[in-house]
């Protein structure tokens, strides 16, 4: 699925990274606990979550997600943005929650990871 159609489906709005609008995701994870991303390991994977700080962004390089979708409009900070863009990975903010957001991108044919 193309980034650009995620962004439409959630009626998102990137932060940043507005450039990779048409790379492809192929999975969905939602997690707002880091320790569960940190064990996944999967390609073209879109990261939601409601967890916005810092150790976000270092997960997501760590663990090489480019994709990161943020519910509940929550609060993304300068320095989460500077760091994202330091490591190439896209910010995208939505209003809709976690479960929404989940269920709306799995209805439109994303897959989980297991």
């Amino acid at each position: 699925m193309e980034l650009a159609h995620i962004v439409e489906i959630v009626n998102g709005r990137v932060i940043c990274g507005e450039e990779k609008l048409r790379r492809t995701v192929k999975y969905g994870f939602s997690s707002d606990l880091m320790s569960d991303v940190l064990t996944i390991n999967i390609e073209k994977l879109l990261l939601m979550t409601g967890l916005t700080n810092p150790q976000t962004i270092r997960t997501a390089e760590m663990a090489d997600i480019e994709f990161i979708l943020f519910v509940r409009n929550k609060k993304i900070t300068s320095d989460m943005i500077k760091l994202a863009s330091q490591n190439d990975i896209v910010l995208i903010t939505t209003g809709y929650s976690l479960f929404r957001t989940s269920g709306l991108l799995y209805n439109a044919g994303l897959k989980p990871v297991y």
